[in-house]
């Protein structure tokens, strides 16, 4: 395997200010246990990224040439180890969500604004990767970006993200067989930039970030049969513009993200620790490090191997087209 090369730029400030990062980050180093990988042709941030079969389909963000808002879709063939550019979306969005359903992909929200981080969207669409073809499905109720999706009873949960500058607690539902939405109860702790996961018919939540608390170590779970929320034994590292995967049922990994400003001992940067959640103990513990940490990256597992794609190697607008893999014990 090739060692992805990770690219960064210089942050630009308006960028910075919309987005809510500061600091700087730190440099890489190979951790035990993770792979490298072939690196993406095109290198970006806040991306969204979703597995198809034994393909990973990345979708938009901030691309670096231009330091704008993409709507480039790069799909990666994981027993090959190589990269393909396919048809692109039909707008650009930054912060958006993408799952799989049924071998297609689906992409939710975002901002459409060239620049972060204006003009949520409620748009949902999906792609199907036999035709290579877009086409445009129920919206959601409500418009926002840098929120978290997971794939849990054959509906799609859309939990969190963020709407003119606030935090949202909104879960909302997409049933795929009826094209069709409606709201559920919402999420106790309003946040942005968290992840999501569905694993045992149960829908997590993981950490994020709101305006004027910073970073969040929480773990609630949304159970669709009950239709209450719970909340989960804390991480131990507050995380935002995170990724995760469910291993297994019982089994949750976190990784990447950015530390708020005055959270670390010393300047914020992204975030090496990754950590993994056993639903029967409830209990979290530390797999290695990644070797290239990231905010605003892809996430997504396939067996017991879990991978992290592009994202931004410093808090800002950075980018990288690494992707790297973990087996989990």
């Amino acid at each position: 395997m090739r060692r992805a090369q990770g690219i960064a730029a210089a942050a630009v400030a308006a960028a910075l200010g919309a987005c809510g990062a500061t600091g700087s980050g730190d440099s890489a180093a190979q951790s035990a246990g993770w792979s490298a990988l072939h690196p993406a042709k095109l290198a970006r941030t806040e991306v969204a990224a979703a597995r198809v079969g034994r393909d990973i389909y990345v979708v938009g963000g901030f691309e670096e040439k231009t330091g704008k808002t993409t709507a480039v879709v790069e799909r990666y063939d994981i027993d090959r180890d190589r990269w393909a550019r396919v048809k692109s979306m039909p707008v650009a969005l930054n912060h958006a969500v993408a799952v799989e359903w049924n071998e297609d992909l689906y992409v939710a929200g975002g901002y459409t604004a060239p620049e972060c981080c204006t003009h949520e969207s409620r748009a949902l669409f999906r792609y199907d990767p036999r035709k290579d073809r877009w086409s445009r499905m129920a919206s959601a109720p409500s418009r926002r970006a840098a929120a978290a999706a997971a794939v849990v009873a054959e509906h799609m949960y859309l939990v969190g993200g963020a709407r003119g500058g606030q935090a949202l607690a909104t879960l909302e539902v997409y049933d795929f067989e009826h094209d069709r939405w409606r709201s559920g109860p919402s999420m106790p702790t309003p946040r942005e930039h968290l992840a999501a996961a569905g694993a045992g018919g149960r829908l997590y939540a993981l950490a994020g970030r709101a305006a004027g608390k910073g970073n969040f170590k929480l773990l609630e779970r949304y159970d669709p049969k009950t239709r209450r929320w719970k909340r989960l034994p804390d991480m131990a590292k507050a995380r935002g513009g995170i990724a995760a995967a469910a291993l297994s049922t019982k089994e949750l990994v976190v990784f990447g993200g950015e530390d708020a400003e005055g959270e670390a001992k010393q300047a914020a940067g992204t975030i090496r620790e990754v950590e993994r959640y056993n639903a029967k103990t409830q209990r979290w513990s530390a797999l290695p490090d990644m070797p290239t940490p990231r905010h605003g990256l892809g996430g997504v597992a396939l067996g017991r191997d879990v991978y992290a794609v592009e994202g931004g190697p410093e808090p800002g607008l950075h980018f990288s087209n690494a992707i790297e893999t973990l087996s989990v014990p």
